[in-house]
């Protein structure tokens, strides 16, 4: 994996921050932002979208997210190429704060949509002797998840 550094010889706009840069709205440019949504299909819908595209486009890659620095009269904006958390990792950690994980519950914290692709990581942490199932009360069918208990 590799990162990409953009460095923008300049110091952010107004009141952005790098703590608020995701929520404040400012056009270093507004003309050009004027003429732009006076298209049919403006390229960019709304000032500052770039950035919050950015952020959720490598949410979405499973991707860490950017990482945005002020640095004198720099932005230095890092784009790091590392996943996130393996979805074996997402579920042991959510289990050290949780009695139990539910498939729906760790495909929302790992991305993964597929409920037979969610198994399939629960069958491996299984096999691993980390986690245990806890079957439904008639004890026909797995319902939840939990830490092995040694």
């Amino acid at each position: 994996m590799y990162d990409k550094t953009n460095t923008t010889p300049q110091k952010l706009p107004g009141l952005v921050t790098v703590d608020n840069i995701l929520d404040s709205r400012f056009s270093r440019n507004s003309k050009i932002v004027r003429i732009l949504n006076k298209y049919k299909n403006p390229v960019n819908k709304d000032m500052g979208e770039g950035l919050n595209t950015a952020f959720q486009k490598m949410e979405e890659f499973r991707l860490r997210p950017p990482v945005i620095k002020e640095e004198g009269n720099y932005v230095i904006v890092t784009i790091p190429h590392t996943p996130l958390a393996s979805p074996e990792e997402q579920v042991i950690e959510f289990l050290e704060k949780n009695e139990k994980i539910r498939n729906r519950e760790a495909r929302a914290i790992t991305g993964i949509r597929s409920e037979n692709v969610m198994k399939r990581v629960f069958y491996a942490l299984r096999n691993k002797g980390l986690i245990e199932p806890v079957m439904s009360k008639t004890g026909t069918r797995i319902v939840a998840w939990t830490k092995n208990r040694p």
